[in-house]
């Protein structure tokens, strides 16, 4: 019998587990806690795998520890690489698979059109995951997995605190700004922030992490008041941006299904893109069943999103 090549990764588990670790942590110290290692262990291993793949995976940097792109790519799939490796070996110690109930939440409303395609999907790779939408806590959703009456969250600008909880990088979207086409703002190469003090913002119910996130990234430390009418439903806000009433400021991904008929102009900050990022958050008592939920919702990412 013809012996059937096999291939020969250059990385193995303990590789895998010290680059979440240092992409969770952001620095080898608190990654070496994390794993009961020390620091220089950690440090040592992720200099070997970066020279065994032959590039770098992170980034250092004042603020810690950033994953390159590379870095960003092996995080991601060692992800699900681990969640596959685990629920095999499950599969092969009890084929039967135990029934696993989450609570979940999106912190903001534009995640739940994407989400129910992606609960399709989980469905049919999770089949012994079952999730189910805890709404009521949207607006405020740390509190709420601190108090034990969520096990994860889809959080976008939260500050989540380390003691009970674990967080991993899910993906990120842009911020836009949409104007009518007759708009006195749609002839306009890109927007400033004067542009914005200027006019009537149309947002929707956004919590309030999220619009200190927007203040802090446009205007820094500056505070000016603003105007904002708050839409509940995104074709609100699209229609009221088209009758020429204000700036719509939302994602890309959820407004481009809309803009095809040129009456809406999309315009971006002079200052370069406003990336939002996403994440997970999740209680450590349900580690397992949030990373396979991880891995999972990372393959389902919609197409334009960059991840991490």
């Amino acid at each position: 019998m013809d012996d059937i090549a096999l291939p020969t990764p250059r990385l193995d588990v303990r590789d895998l587990r010290v680059v979440l670790a240092l992409a969770a942590a952001g620095t080898t110290a608190r990654a070496a806690a994390a794993l009961h290692l020390t620091q220089p262990a950690v440090s040592r291993a992720l200099l070997a795998a970066e020279e065994r793949l032959g590039t770098q995976l992170f980034d250092r940097t004042p603020r810690g520890l950033v994953p390159t792109p590379a870095g960003q790519e092996l995080v991601a799939g060692a992800t699900r690489i681990l969640v596959e490796l685990g629920d095999l070996e499950h599969r092969v110690r009890a084929p039967v698979a135990p029934s696993i109930r989450l609570r979940l939440v999106c912190e903001c409303y534009t995640a739940y059109h994407w989400l129910p395609s992606a609960l399709v999907t989980l469905r049919k790779s999770l089949p012994g995951l079952h999730l189910s939408l805890a709404v009521e806590h949207t607006q405020d959703p740390v509190p709420a997995l601190v108090a034990g009456e969520l096990d994860v969250a889809l959080l976008t600008t939260s500050t989540v605190p380390r003691a009970g909880l674990e967080t991993r990088p899910l993906f990120s979207d842009e911020i836009i700004f949409v104007v009518a086409a007759s708009h006195p703002l749609a002839s306009r190469r890109a927007l400033t922030r004067e542009d914005l003090r200027e006019h009537t913002l149309l947002t929707g119910q956004t919590p309030a992490a999220e619009s200190h996130w927007f203040m802090t990234q446009v205007f820094g430390r500056e505070r000016p008041r603003l105007r904002v009418e708050r839409l509940p439903l995104t074709e609100a806000l699209l229609d009221v941006a088209r009758a020429g009433l204000g700036v719509a400021v939302l994602s890309e991904w959820i407004s481009t299904p809309h803009l095809g008929k040129g009456d809406l102009v999309v315009k971006r900050l002079a200052s370069g893109p406003l990336r939002r990022p996403w994440r997970m958050a999740w209680r450590k008592e349900v580690g397992d069943a949030a990373l396979r939920l991880l891995a999972a919702l990372e393959s389902t990412v919609p197409r334009g999103l960059m991840a991490g």
